[in-house]
């Protein structure tokens, strides 16, 4: 999953959507300099990331993606599936994908002196191009995908991830329609046992 589904599937919570966002960039121990509901969010987040590779969808979707960008195919997946995530209209009512966006800058705004180093140079980008929002579109797919790409070590271009993804556009929102109400359904699940009290 990308930035989007792991922000929406921290139902709210403003602690716990911190951590879900930055989850990739605390590598190790270092997730204990964290308060405990940040912890929580870290924590939610890998179990979120877990089951979504487990998924008998996830590993439908990657196929399409395997012939174009290899090892690489997970990390298109979960881009997609904040595609359609973006365009769900069971999820977003309205104008709903724009305040949803809006209100996770502002939580990553308020707590930014604990953002990890790379996750803050990282956010006034994800603001200004508005990724969250613009995950609906094609040509926001389109960037996201490039961006993938340039950070990627064995990687050259994303065109044919863009084209791959263009092609099987049905099948692969198939493949989301599968898998979403099952990972909202876990992640509610493993959030409420992480906010259980020990």
């Amino acid at each position: 999953m990308n930035y989007l589904a792991h922000a929406w599937l921290s139902f709210h919570q403003p602690e716990i959507l911190v951590g879900n966002m930055i989850s990739d960039f605390v590598k190790g121990k270092r997730r204990f300099e964290y308060n405990a509901a940040i912890q929580k969010g870290i924590a939610l987040h890998r179990s979120i990331d877990a089951f979504t590779d487990e998924h008998e969808a996830t590993r439908e979707a990657k196929q399409f993606f395997k012939p174009a960008v290899g090892l690489y195919a997970g990390a298109f997946v979960d881009i997609v599936y904040d595609h359609f995530l973006a365009r769900d209209r069971h999820e977003f009512k309205e104008d709903g994908l724009l305040q949803f966006s809006q209100f996770v800058y502002a939580v990553l705004d308020k707590n930014i002196s604990v953002l990890p180093e790379k996750f803050a140079r990282l956010l006034p980008y994800m603001k200004s191009d508005n990724w969250l929002y613009n995950y609906q579109t094609m040509h926001g797919i389109e960037q996201s995908f490039a961006g993938l790409a340039r950070r990627a070590k064995y990687l050259t271009g994303s065109s044919t991830a863009f084209a791959a993804f263009e092609i099987n556009h049905g099948q692969l929102q198939q493949c989301y329609a599968r898998f979403f109400p099952e990972v909202k359904r876990f992640a509610y699940d493993e959030s409420s046992r992480l906010n259980q009290p020990k």
